[in-house]
């Protein structure tokens, strides 16, 4: 039996200044921030908001090295991945590469949370960026 992809744990949005875009987010589209931090080892700042049954991940490059930062100069700011909840991370990316799917990560990693998660290649999937998150 194939294992399914749970519901949207959140969406990341890579962007250039991320004081700005938590104005935008919170103070005008009304957006609650719930934490904030840095994961320097990722070359990161990132900022959570709740939006209702789902989160938004404003990811904010710190390094020119980091991957947002190079997304960003690429493509420019903007949605970077969609994440979805799985119930067990290793039995779904076997599953997914028995299917023909790439995977960025074939073994789970420890993400920004604490949680494990893995990121399929956009390649596989009509160039969306997806992050598997294991639920607890």
């Amino acid at each position: 039996m194939k294992e399914r992809l749970g519901e949207l744990k959140h969406v990341g949005i890579a962007v250039e200044d991320l004081d700005e875009a938590k104005k935008v987010y919170c103070d005008v589209l009304g957006f609650d921030l719930e934490d904030e931090m840095e994961v320097p080892e990722r070359g990161l700042r990132i900022a959570f908001l709740s939006a209702g049954n789902t989160k938004i991940e404003l990811l904010k490059g710190i390094s020119p090295e980091s991957t947002i930062s190079k997304f960003v100069e690429k493509r420019g700011a903007g949605i970077h991945h969609l994440c979805f909840g799985v119930v067990d991370i290793k039995k779904t990316i076997e599953g997914l590469v028995a299917e023909g799917i790439e995977m960025i990560d074939r073994q789970p990693r420890r993400g920004a949370e604490g949680d494990m998660v893995a990121f399929l290649h956009p390649g596989s999937t009509m160039k969306v960026l997806i992050e598997l998150v294991e639920e607890r």
